[in-house]
């Protein structure tokens, strides 16, 4: 039995606002329910409503810059910065700026639509 396995076809996850998630490891790609990697492109001018997920969740800017509204402090994060946010934290994402924002976002536990908790 090998004791790794490599990832050449990641899991794309369906989205309507323009934003590329290429989900690496986790629940829709591998099964896994203690980790979700991801590799993620935002659109210039994406965002996405509040939140309060019961993962925490890490986030590695590769290139442009993300915002973030953490708790109602508003952070914005440059290429080669990166953050932890606590499981339980109301937080806004986006990219309000006029190029794309790529980055890499772990979660743990796995990211799910039913753990993320979206407000309307």
């Amino acid at each position: 039995m090998k004791k790794y396995s490599v990832q050449k076809a990641p899991f794309i996850v369906p989205t309507t606002d323009g934003k590329l998630i290429e989900e690496h490891h986790g629940k829709a790609s591998t099964n896994n329910d203690e980790i979700s990697i991801a590799h993620m492109v935002a659109p210039p001018y994406w965002c996405e409503p509040f939140q309060t997920p019961t993962f925490e969740e890490y986030t590695y800017i590769i290139r442009g810059k993300k915002q973030f509204i953490i708790e109602g402090e508003i952070i914005v994060l440059e290429t080669g910065q990166s953050i932890k946010i606590e499981k339980n934290t109301r937080v806004q994402y986006s990219n309000p700026f006029d190029e794309p924002c790529e980055y890499i976002a772990i979660c743990t536990p796995a990211f799910s639509i039913e753990n993320v908790n979206r407000e309307d």
